[in-house]
């Protein structure tokens, strides 16, 4: 069942009272829920709640609470993906699937070789904000990601730990890299997803004169939507069997 998103003044002792039109008209009139049928909320503290719907009327209805508790449906951990911008399906793909994930933020990278223009980037940057709420919503997570405005590589430098996925120039296999580099929870981690064409040979000097590790995921090669589902759950299981 997805929940949905509320502000905690909706809330008053065990009754949720829903007045906001859209979530009205999303929940009664698409979804067509009837009193009696159970819904799941999430507020600002991400506190749960476990509800059943008890009275519905023109323009609100109410829900019972049966149950709340602090959801802990959330990464203890500072991971972050900045993505290369793809073109639209893709990249919803990618925003969709980082959001599963547990990401803290999404940072949308304009690179030398990005399909996509940066003044369409600017103006999708709401759009993104959307699909990440849905994405929220559908996989029942406890805190919503960052979407941030279009960044370059130059700006990627302030986090703590990063790590380049990149096929072409790489200098490791992610498994060997981390034997040699512990993923420190303690710091804030940044997985780094080129675009479909790969980087350029100046962005590749960049990441030299920076000390970047260019980290492959073995042999195969993936479109750069399914490589960030993979570069996640790697570090991922690479922070859990660290």
């Amino acid at each position: 069942m997805p929940q949905f998103l509320i502000k905690s003044e909706c809330i008053n002792e065990k009754t949720i009272k829903i007045e906001d039109k859209d979530l009205y008209k999303h929940i009664i009139k698409v979804m067509r829920k009837r009193k009696g049928e159970s819904l799941k909320f999430l507020d600002e503290n991400e506190i749960q709640y476990e509800t059943v719907i008890k009275d519905i009327n023109t323009d609100y209805f109410l829900c019972s609470v049966k149950k709340e508790y602090k959801s802990e449906r959330k990464l203890d951990i500072q991971l972050y993906a900045a993505i290369s911008v793809l073109n639209s399906d893709a990249q919803i793909s990618s925003i969709q699937k980082a959001t599963e994930l547990g990401v803290k933020g999404i940072i949308p990278l304009y690179t030398d070789n990005c399909s996509v223009k940066e003044s369409v980037i600017k103006n999708k940057i709401d759009k993104w904000k959307k699909i990440v709420l849905e994405s929220v919503k559908q996989c029942e997570r406890a805190d919503i990601p960052k979407v941030f405005n279009m960044a370059y590589l130059k700006d990627i430098l302030k986090f703590e730990q990063i790590i380049i996925f990149a096929e072409s120039h790489c200098d490791i296999d992610f498994f060997d890299y981390i034997k040699e580099n512990k993923i420190d929870k303690a710091k804030t981690i940044l997985v780094v997803i080129g675009p479909e064409g790969g980087f350029s040979q100046e962005e590749f000097q960049f990441f030299k004169e920076n000390n970047l590790p260019l980290i492959t995921l073995g042999k195969l090669i993936y479109r750069a939507d399914t490589a960030l589902v993979a570069a996640l759950t790697s570090v991922l299981n690479g922070i859990n069997h660290g």
